[in-house]
């Protein structure tokens, strides 16, 4: 069995909506960053990584490639989670936490876990999502941004 932590934030800016979790969310600003900003695949996508002791996400898709401006982060996930099954691991569970003062993710949540499930190739009932604020204090707390965290468990797997 192998743990990994994984962590992503990124500054509000322009856009009418932002990308958590795979989910397009209306909102009065987007999320300035390479791909689409997803924060939330983001820190997983680093937890799994970790985990396989096979780098981060900034290794497998540099910022400043091009190749990845835009991408769509479940698109990435999907990439991850064949890397990691190729290094002989599955997928036990997966525990996400969203830091932000602003969008509420609750009418959003399932469909999120829904989306991570499936991208992961495991039961819906082995992904959590949820969320917490800032408390207003620091960054997060002046709704400068939006944060995540990730902790996954991966088992290796055997007589493959």
């Amino acid at each position: 069995m192998r743990i990994g932590s994984g962590y992503d934030v990124h500054r509000f800016g322009p856009g009418d909506h932002l990308r958590l979790g795979g989910i397009d969310i209306p909102h009065s600003h987007g999320l300035i960053a390479h791909s689409d900003g997803d924060v939330l695949l983001h820190a997983l996508m680093d937890a799994l990584l970790g985990a396989a002791a096979a780098g981060d996400i900034g290794r497998h898709f540099p910022p400043g490639d091009e190749r990845f401006a835009g991408a769509d982060s479940r698109g990435l996930l999907r990439d991850v989670a064949k890397q990691v099954a190729e290094l002989g691991f599955s997928v036990v569970n997966c525990d996400l936490t969203l830091i932000a003062e602003t969008p509420r993710i609750g009418a959003y949540r399932e469909a999120m876990c829904a989306n991570i499930a499936s991208d992961l190739g495991i039961a819906r009932n082995c992904v959590n999502v949820k969320a917490t604020t800032a408390e207003s204090l620091g960054a997060i707390g002046r709704a400068e941004g939006i944060a995540a965290q990730a902790v996954v468990l991966l088992q290796e797997v055997h007589g493959g």
